[in-house]
């Protein structure tokens, strides 16, 4: 009988050492701190994972434009493994011309994406490729960032324009 005894004993303090413990175990769920969730390699990201509202920063600004932007990324209306969209920047106030430096306070935007890889024409008219972007999704960061440069293409810009390093964190989306 003291055998019974003394093992019920020894399961009532387990249970409670495990109480007082919190019963934290290998098998962490998402919601729990310190829960780490692995994001699938850049390679399985689809263009439609990438649809939604993008912040845009240059370092350094591109010649005569703001150090920041907003893109627009959605489904490309004719081929439905691209994406298209708009990048928005704000130009100051412009009297007399559309543009400022070939470039359009709201440009479209047209391209792929391929095994991590963003590539985007630009256009501040409709006709003409103003600018170009390549870059690609930092691995890791679960498709919300992706890095790379920015060349100017527009008719005012110099044939040696640099490429400007940008980055593009996710605000909104799939």
């Amino acid at each position: 009988m003291t055998t019974s005894l003394s093992f019920k004993f020894a399961l009532l303090f387990i249970a409670v050492s495990a109480l007082s413990m919190k019963a934290y175990g290998q098998n962490a769920t998402p919601n729990q701190p310190g829960a780490v969730t692995a994001c699938p390699p850049v390679q399985q990201f689809k263009p439609a994972q990438i649809h939604g509202t993008w912040r845009v920063r240059f370092t350094p600004a591109p010649a005569g434009l703001p150090a920041d932007a907003t893109l627009q990324l959605q489904r490309h209306a004719e081929f439905s493994e691209s994406v298209a969209g708009f990048v928005s920047r704000e130009l100051g106030p412009i009297t007399v011309k559309p543009a400022q430096g070939g470039h359009a306070a709201r440009a479209q935007l047209a391209g792929d994406l391929e095994d991590g890889y963003l590539t985007l024409d630009e256009s501040s008219n409709g006709i003409s490729i103003t600018g170009a972007w390549n870059g690609k999704m930092l691995e890791g960061s679960c498709g919300k960032t992706i890095t790379g440069t920015w060349k100017d293409m527009s008719s005012s810009a110099p044939p040696d324009a640099p490429e400007v390093p940008f980055i593009l964190e996710r605000l909104s989306g799939w």
